[in-house]
Formats: C-alpha cells, sequence, structure tokens
C-alpha cells in the first residue's frame, strides 16, 4: 500500500505562483511513476505533469513553460511548481503513483484557486 498526502494549494492571483507537494509513504521504489492532475468543476481529470525514473517528464500542453514537476527521493516527495497561473488553473490537484507492481493510487486532492 501507498499513502499520499498533498499541500500546498490555496487562493493565487493570476500571474501568481503556487508550489504544491506530495509525500509519499509505504511501499515505495525509485521506479514508480509519478504525476500531477487536476479536475476542474465539470471537466474530466486531466494529466498536468508527469515524472518517471531518469528525470524524464511530460506536461499538458496549457501548462507547458509554467509548471513544474520535479522530486526528492531522499523525501519521498514530489513537487509542481507552477508560475503564472491563471484562472483557467483552477482545479482540485491530485498526486498519483504508479508503481512498478501496478499499484495506482491517488492523494486526497489540494485546491487551487487563481483569481482574475
Amino acid at each position: 500500500q501507498v499513502h499520499l498526502v498533498e499541500s500546498g494549494g490555496g487562493l493565487v492571483q493570476a500571474g501568481g505562483s503556487l508550489r504544491l507537494s506530495c509525500v509519499a509513504s509505504g511501499m515505495l521504489f525509485s521506479s514508480d511513476r509519478m504525476a500531477w492532475y487536476r479536475q476542474a468543476p465539470g471537466k474530466q481529470r486531466e494529466l498536468v505533469a508527469g515524472s518517471t525514473t531518469g528525470g524524464l517528464t511530460n506536461y499538458a500542453d496549457s501548462v507547458k513553460g509554467r509548471f513544474t514537476i520535479s522530486t526528492d527521493n531522499a523525501k519521498n516527495t514530489v513537487y509542481l511548481q507552477m508560475n503564472s497561473l491563471k484562472p483557467e488553473d483552477t482545479a482540485v490537484y491530485y498526486c498519483n503513483r504508479v508503481t512498478v507492481y501496478g499499484g495506482n493510487y491517488w492523494g486526497q486532492g489540494t485546491q487551487v484557486t487563481v483569481s482574475s
């Protein structure tokens, strides 16, 4: 089992920044895949950013150049640095971990609200 706890959400004005954190505990492997998703009201959950071993990352087109995913394996933590935030970035952000043995785990979500 893996437990994920997100933090760092909040209310910010357009153009501002936030950094989300996700701390993992449980049966963890360095080759697990980490990702951030978000879900806005009335919309489907979408991938925001993903990270795999070796430092490979991928981003949704809508956040490229503004968001950065990073990991600290020593702290079992993945971060999402969000800059130049826009009102359309408003959503609940979820941390996701897919383990090497096929487990798929989600955090409880953290609300990000960007005011115009």
